[in-house]
């Protein structure tokens, strides 16, 4: 009768200790389900993310050799860029390249814009300059525009005065501009202002467009 005494409360022990080690692993459960550690660090990454474009930044011709002829390409000194030997040139042939860079602009968090830009990288060859200015004058457009004016500054350093602009262009980014005193008296109650532009088109897609400020109209 003793032994079966014995058994019956071992069991009950067995039983209690059991029942508080399980208890112990739903708590810490519970508490990695509401404390996600890898979801946390997860959030901050993506609002440190920056909104990127790809832009066109600039075209330009340079005359150069046909170099080393590959299959149907070409490669065009002094730069080795590689282009198709559409017009069937010979090694030694002058012919001229219109050619482009692209610039990745980043969006910080604080409005400011990050500028990378790409190499020179060759598009198209041509026999002659004339027929290559033709293509350029359609990818750079010159154009007289009124753009929002955010506002002008004035800064000192050492008794020296400078002053400047802030213009927000139709691509959506702001650019700084130094000015004079005269200017900045002329447009520190101003909300918008006449510039010209040259818009830098995308060869591959014309929408796509960069504007850059070349001067004042007034």
């Amino acid at each position: 009768m003793n032994r079966i005494l014995q058994f019956v409360i071992f069991g009950l022990i067995l039983f209690i200790a059991l029942s508080f080690i399980g208890n112990l692993f739903d708590n810490d459960s519970k508490v990695l389900e509401t404390n996600p550690v890898s979801s946390s660090s997860g959030t901050v990454s993506s609002e440190a993310e920056t909104n990127t474009n790809t832009l066109p930044w600039d075209y330009r011709v340079e005359e150069g050799t046909v170099g080393d002829l590959i299959g149907g390409d070409m490669t065009v000194l002094p730069d080795n860029l590689l282009l198709p030997n559409d017009e069937n040139y010979a090694t030694g042939d002058k012919i001229w390249t219109l050619q482009y860079m692209n610039a990745q602009m980043d969006v910080l968090e604080n409005g400011s814009n990050e500028v990378h830009l790409s190499s020179w990288k060759g598009i198209k060859s041509y026999k002659s300059l004339e027929e290559a200015e033709k293509d350029l004058v359609e990818l750079k457009v010159q154009i007289k525009t009124e753009v929002d004016l955010v506002g002008v500054y004035k800064t000192e350093f050492e008794g020296e005065f400078r002053q400047f602009a802030i213009l927000t262009l139709p691509t959506g980014h702001d650019i700084k501009q130094p000015i004079d005193e005269a200017r900045y008296n002329t447009l520190k109650e101003k909300k918008t202002v006449e510039v010209y532009l040259e818009e830098i088109h995308s060869y591959t897609n014309f929408d796509l467009a960069m504007a850059k400020f070349r001067g004042w109209v007034e």
